[in-house]
């Protein structure tokens, strides 16, 4: 099986969507298309292509430190920040457990590098603190979050010069 971290392209929205709603379905994280595209910033997403099928996914846009995106509505205005805030990265169940969300993590932080962000940010939710802390995310315990991602989701980043560089 090859696989391939390439940026999204528009074709690829349909499994964005698909592979979203299935990895949030018992959560209620569900945005939707419409959310998705928003958070989408040219040159910072990224797909896990598989033999030509989309298996995952990562959206990240400018944002500043300690703030997040609304999940109750949609981006309307890009923001200017030195930190990249990864939003969402899924890989789809049959394939999680193989490495692959640590090598787009760190696929991303790569581009985060190059393209002169300072630093890294995101919300684990739903469980996901202990993946994220191995990769080099350090939680901020006192960022208060909104209800809306969930009971015991938390506020990580990283220096992006710290994190490994991808294999």
């Amino acid at each position: 099986m090859t696989h391939l971290i390439r940026g999204i392209t528009e074709a690829d929205w349909p499994d964005v969507v698909a592979l979203e709603a299935e990895a949030y379905a018992d959560t209620g994280l569900t945005e939707g298309e419409a959310a998705l595209r928003s958070r989408a910033f040219a040159g910072t997403c990224l797909v896990l292509d598989l033999d030509g099928r989309i298996a995952g996914y990562a959206l990240a846009l400018p944002y500043p430190r300690f703030r997040y995106p609304d999940l109750t509505r949609p981006e309307k205005t890009p923001h200017c920040s030195s930190n990249l805030h990864l939003h969402d990265l899924v890989v789809t169940a049959p394939l999680r457990r193989r490495g692959l969300g640590s090598r787009m993590a760190r696929h991303l932080t790569d581009v985060a590098r190059t393209r002169g962000f300072e630093t890294t940010s995101l919300i684990a939710v739903a469980g996901k603190e202990p993946f994220w802390r191995a990769n080099g995310y350090r939680p901020h315990h006192e960022a208060r979050l909104p209800a809306g991602y969930g009971s015991g989701a938390v506020y990580m980043s990283a220096q992006v010069a710290t994190v490994r560089k991808a294999s």
